[in-house]
């Protein structure tokens, strides 16, 4: 998604530039050298960039300032959102930002414990392969917030969240594999919300301790608790890292239509 923002940018850029030389100095010296009181013929650079820069530069605006398509990769936040949902992500919940640096200009607002977001992922280090790359998790522990995890129990500020039990959960699709799994209502301050607990995990760390979160930062996690690469791997999220806040789905493939899911607003 970083290289299409690039390519984006890019592409706006070079268009707006052709379009203005065009307008302040090149169709005068068209029309000057025809001889005509018209400019000309316009070469074809100049031609397509007039016809795409208003395009372009909607497209960048919308996408980096209003909202953002991002399409789920994984199991991780099943059961809120299931492999192959396309959602759509609120650009300006958390501040507007510069495309391609992500650096914040005007402040907003600041995630919500239980806010879904979108983030680029801060990496275990430079060399990291999936560094950038963007992650969606929820957000657990807000700044000066202490969070342990043991035992499949979220503990916030050494409370205990209360758990309902939901149900078996029975996957379809490329969530097949977590059916089986136990669905729980996890009861987090002001949002609570659905988790899956299940007997499998692809990681050898069970990922329990005890973390502080510093000011600055986040502690996120995904719904999908022994399936989900989150903080308790790899440690807080910088607020610097934020892309925004993840509200609605507004398509869902999975090998077909998953037409009930279209429209659905994400908690």
């Amino acid at each position: 998604m970083k290289w299409f923002e690039i390519i984006l940018v890019v592409l706006t850029l070079f268009t707006g530039v052709v379009w203005l030389l065009d307008k302040l100095f090149l169709s005068k010296r068209r029309a000057a050298a025809s001889g005509l009181l018209d400019e000309g013929e316009e070469p074809f650079v100049i031609d397509y960039s007039k016809a795409f820069f208003p395009v372009l530069a909607v497209v960048l605006i919308l996408r980096s300032f209003v909202a953002e398509p991002f399409r789920i990769p994984s199991n991780s936040m099943m059961p809120t959102l299931l492999t192959g949902d396309f959602i759509l992500v609120n650009k300006f919940a958390y501040g507007l930002r510069l495309p391609i640096t992500n650096k914040k200009f005007i402040g907003v607002g600041e995630p919500q414990r239980g806010d879904v977001v979108v983030f680029h992922f801060p990496g275990r280090g430079a060399d990291d392969p999936n560094k950038g790359v963007d992650f969606i998790k929820r957000v657990i522990g807000l700044p000066g917030d202490r969070i342990g995890y043991h035992a499949n129990q979220v503990t916030v500020n050494g409370t205990p969240l209360a758990y309902e039990e939901i149900g078996t959960y029975q996957g379809t699709g490329k969530g097949a594999e977590m059916t089986g799994s136990l669905e729980l209502r996890e009861n987090l301050p002001g949002r609570p919300h659905s988790v899956l607990e299940s007997s499998a995990s692809p990681f050898m760390d069970p990922g329990e301790g005890e973390w502080e979160v510093p000011q600055g930062h986040y502690f996120v996690m995904g719904d999908n608790r022994k399936n989900s690469d989150d903080s308790r791997y790899w440690g807080v999220l910088p607020e610097s890292q934020l892309r925004g806040k993840a509200f609605l789905i507004w398509m869902s493939w999975d090998g077909g239509l998953e037409y009930r899911r279209i429209g659905t607003g994400i908690r």
